[in-house]
């Protein structure tokens, strides 16, 4: 294996020291909760922890592997989690470009490292020197490290790295250092939007319902979403979409909340088991209601203003009861302004 080339610092360390496995839900700092046990999600790699292999299979497949290594109860990677991973953009990358074999620094599974020798998870992640978590190791088609992230990094720089390995600059001379500082991503802003005329909290959603007897939007994001910001900023700014959204009554949600809400249909529920029960995977998730109270039709993640305000108008319109096919909404609509002279840009 080569030798591994450390991934230098973009910012201030943040990530979990390893130490005994963790118990209990304490607090810990900057404000991060101790989450216990925490799903991955469901695309990660189900591997049989054959590196050799993993990373073979993965070569023929014309992608990379990525080790990521964790600890149950470490804040920092159940943020990498629902930041980066509910970031779709994001995660349709990493699904094109790697497969993501996660390992548990204490775990006692059976690893086959690198050099064909049985041993297990937690002394694989000695043998690499692993310290903290979430830890990834980026390989390339040898099985040696192109990139190793010690801690958790923001999504605008965890995407910057996936994409200069998914790339494979490193095969031309290029620094990681260098193709950073040529994008220079921007973050997040890190906070919750707010719309002026949007439902205030506390929700009481089917209380609006039967008072207005409009369709609702419930936009279900959180604070560090790029995609989020850019609806807000801009997407939601432009006047055709502006007008389309004056045709429904609006509500923001943080999707981490356990604010109390109540739902279209009259329930109370915490936001977080709202989101839970209604599988939101992504930010932002816009989910339309029907004036019954009844879902009937949403958007997950990046979505452009030609989307956006023909989501909007599909249900305030009530074309959804007579074109149960999105897509074939959004070809009429483009076919009929086309038709009457005005340009169609999907992407702006």
């Amino acid at each position: 294996m080569k030798t591994i080339r450390l991934l230098p610092l973009l910012l201030p360390f943040m990530g979990c020291v390893m130490a005994a496995p963790p118990a209990g839900d304490a607090t810990l700092d900057a404000g991060l909760v101790n989450p216990g046990h925490h799903e991955h999600p469901h695309w990660f790699k189900l591997s049989f922890l054959d590196m050799r292999e993993d990373v073979a299979n993965a070569t023929t497949a014309d992608k990379r592997v990525i080790l990521y290594f964790f600890q149950d109860g470490c804040p920092y990677c159940a943020k990498l989690l629902r930041e980066s991973f509910a970031d779709r953009a994001m995660v349709e990358m990493v699904r094109k470009h790697f497969e993501v074999v996660a390992i548990n620094i204490w775990g006692d599974r059976e690893v086959t490292d690198f050099l064909g020798k049985p041993t297990t998870e937690k002394a694989f992640s000695a043998d690499l020197s692993v310290q903290f978590t979430p830890t990834m190791l980026l390989l390339d088609e040898q099985g040696g490290v192109v990139l190793r992230i010690d801690g958790y990094f923001p999504p605008h720089q965890l995407r910057t790295a996936l994409r200069y390995v998914a790339e494979r600059r490193e095969q031309r001379g290029a620094s990681f250092g260098d193709f950073y500082r040529s994008l220079n991503p921007k973050a997040a802003t890190g906070k919750l939007h707010r719309e002026g005329g949007f439902l205030k909290a506390p929700l009481r959603l089917a209380d609006n319902r039967l008072a207005t007897g409009r369709p609702l939007v419930v936009m279900f994001e959180q604070p560090t979403c790029l995609a989020c910001d850019e609806l807000h900023r801009d997407i939601l700014r432009r006047e055709p979409v502006a007008y389309a959204l004056s045709n429904l009554d609006g509500a923001i949600v943080n999707i981490w909340s356990d604010e109390q809400v109540q739902t279209p249909d009259g329930r109370e529920l915490t936001v977080r088991d709202w989101v839970r029960e209604l599988g939101i995977e992504y930010t932002p998730s816009l989910v339309f209601f029907a004036p019954s109270g009844r879902e009937v039709f949403r958007t997950e993640g990046y979505l452009k203003s030609f989307h956006i305000q023909g989501a909007l108008d599909y249900v305030s319109t009530g074309a959804y009861l007579r074109q149960s096919s999105f897509q074939r909404y959004l070809a009429a609509r483009r076919a009929a302004r086309e038709a009457r002279g005005f340009e169609v840009d999907l992407m702006d």
